[in-house]
């Protein structure tokens, strides 16, 4: 913790872990910076039930005062409902995984009300999101600013002919 306070200057940090219990522990030594926890969603199965399911997620989150998590894309795209349960518990969503490199996957979560992704892509996905509604940058050319980050808030709700027309899209991507 100690290099992470002697270097991060103006940096915006976050901390995320897959480990609950680290998740658990590292609100107690800092109260600086964000922490999250990883889930993959239910995509492989763990010895530790709190790594199962989203809703595993949500109660580790709650019960350890973590400002989110960050899901596996794949079981938000499995469960978009999954999205509403955990923004009504005051959580923030942001999501990782192969499928957050194509735009148009990335365009939907945001319409799904996702507040952020993890890309490889990050230049290509800033242009997509940019095209569908608001900017990628601010007034500045800085991208996605924290406090003003175009998935800060949910801009609409996905229609099923959207959800179908994304399903089609990625058919293999899904299993």
């Amino acid at each position: 913790m100690q290099v992470v306070f002697d270097h991060a200057k103006e940096r915006k940090i976050m901390f995320s872990t897959f480990h609950p219990d680290g998740a658990l522990l590292i609100p107690k030594l800092q109260n600086t910076y964000p922490v999250f926890f990883l889930s993959n969603g239910g995509n492989e199965i763990h010895s530790d039930a709190r790594r199962n399911s989203l809703e595993e997620a949500v109660k580790l989150c709650l019960e350890g005062g973590l400002q989110g998590i960050v899901s596996e894309v794949k079981a938000i795209l499995r469960d978009p409902g999954a999205i509403a349960k955990i923004k009504d518990s005051k959580l923030s969503l942001l999501t990782y995984g192969q499928l957050n490199n194509v735009g148009e996957v990335v365009s939907m979560q945001r319409k799904m009300g996702v507040e952020g992704v993890i890309a490889d892509v990050v230049e290509e996905i800033i242009d997509v999101v940019s095209e569908t509604k608001g900017s990628g940058k601010d007034e500045n050319g800085n991208c996605w600013p924290a406090e003003r980050s175009i998935f800060a808030r949910k801009i609409d709700h996905c229609s099923e002919e959207e959800i179908c027309w994304l399903f089609r899209l990625l058919p293999g991507q899904m299993q």
